[in-house]
């Protein structure tokens, strides 16, 4: 007798992790089935994917769009019902017939959904980093605690997880890996002069070379600080340390990430830049199935070209090693004092610039504490949210960035 199609939450439905989610579980209807998706806002769209996947939920976070998503199902025919808040988003993320959460919401909006599945014991295939850059120890232990599976979706991540012995759980050096080599595209201003930097636009940043992306990780990849969120998740994912951690830039993203193991094999993941590869992979493992993923032709590709990032062009990334390195909220601080500033630089307050020197501030200013519970981490985080908006306000923004 053939089993069940798993359940299955997708947070963050409309981004384009989600619209990807859905692209490889369309492919495999006898396998998996849509239990809720949510939404930030866009309820135009998720009503056209709850009318294509038909979820017994939809969930928008802001309450305001509740009204006009229960109206959109209705005219719809659709029997799904409407929710809105954070509360409703945890709700769906930990209903029973969930077994699968894909937790794609951006930013530290995704943390709350995405524990709320890690307690109730769900496979999590995370995309959300922030859950682990603001929370890692909480959100890992809690893991643990409740006996999730916990699987990486940004293609780095996942990469190195493919690269990894099936026990490295034991400890990386018990089981002979030396270091981590985790990969950047170098973003559409890799080749800039740091002077060139100071005038470049939003639209410049989001004109990402190889990857398409919301306009919030595109900016954090053309700053880098998308890989230092990364460093820092992978720090967590694999219970290691920074300095175990290499950044290698590789324009051609291909090559999504390397392991390098003591006796001088390195082993890689190689794949077209396209998300459905990790997503496939995480929905099935440990076993395959076609994602829709052309496959990559290494004679067309033809070279692969690696250079080390220059931390001076791109101190967000300086910013991320050094955050995990002081501990407690410094990385909660980190991303919050990142999301306003790209928002910032997005509604064109700030230059591209600036965004590194609002984080800075908020780190030199802001006195760290403890990060043992997730109210202290909430706290940092809306408490860093207010001084980078009062510095942007403000204006007071040095042209470097203190070292």
């Amino acid at each position: 007798m053939a089993a069940s199609p798993k359940g299955v939450t997708v947070l963050g439905a409309t981004g384009t992790i989600g619209v990807n989610t859905l692209d490889v579980m369309a492919r495999h209807p006898q396998l998996y089935r849509a239990v809720a998706l949510t939404a930030n806002g866009n309820v135009e769209r998720l009503v056209e994917q709850c009318r294509a996947h038909r979820p017994a939920y939809a969930v928008v976070a802001d309450p305001q769009h509740e009204g006009a998503l229960a109206a959109g199902l209705k005219a719809a025919g659709l029997d799904t019902e409407a929710l809105s808040g954070p509360e409703a988003l945890a709700h769906v993320a930990a209903l029973p017939e969930t077994d699968y959460v894909m937790a794609a919401i951006v930013g530290g909006a995704g943390l709350l959904p995405s524990l709320a599945a890690a307690r109730a014991g769900k496979r999590v295939l995370l995309a959300n980093k922030e859950a682990l850059v603001m929370s890692g120890r909480i959100f890992m232990d809690q893991i643990r605690q409740s006996g999730a599976e916990l699987l990486p979706i940004d293609s780095e991540h996942n990469a190195i997880f493919q690269c990894m012995p099936g026990d490295f759980d034991r400890g990386l050096g018990r089981v002979g890996v030396e270091r981590i080599l985790l990969t950047a595209s170098g973003g559409p201003f890799r080749a800039y002069a740091a002077s060139d930097l100071e005038a470049v636009t939003p639209e410049q940043a989001c004109a990402h070379p190889n990857w398409v992306m919301g306009r919030k990780i595109s900016v954090d990849s053309a700053s880098m600080m998308n890989k230092g969120l990364e460093l820092i998740e992978a720090c967590w994912l694999f219970d290691t340390k920074p300095d175990k951690v290499e950044v290698v830039l590789h324009p051609q993203s291909v090559i999504h990430s390397m392991v390098s193991y003591v006796d001088g094999s390195v082993l890689a993941q190689l794949g077209n830049p396209d998300m459905r590869t990790p997503i496939a992979h995480a929905l099935a493992w440990p076993e395959r199935i076609a994602s829709g993923v052309d496959p990559l032709d290494i004679v067309q590709v033809a070279r692969l070209d690696f250079e080390r990032p220059d931390m001076d062009r791109f101190p967000c990334l300086r910013l991320a090693y050094e955050s995990f390195e002081a501990g407690g909220t410094a990385t909660a601080i980190l991303n919050a004092a990142n999301e306003v500033a790209v928002e910032s630089f997005l509604e064109a307050r700030i230059r591209f610039t600036d965004i590194p020197r609002v984080i800075s501030h908020c780190l030199e200013t802001m006195e760290l504490g403890t990060a043992d519970t997730l109210e202290e981490v909430l706290a940092a985080d809306e408490a860093a949210r207010a001084v980078a908006r009062a510095v942007v306000t403000a204006g007071g923004l040095g042209r470097r960035v203190t070292a």
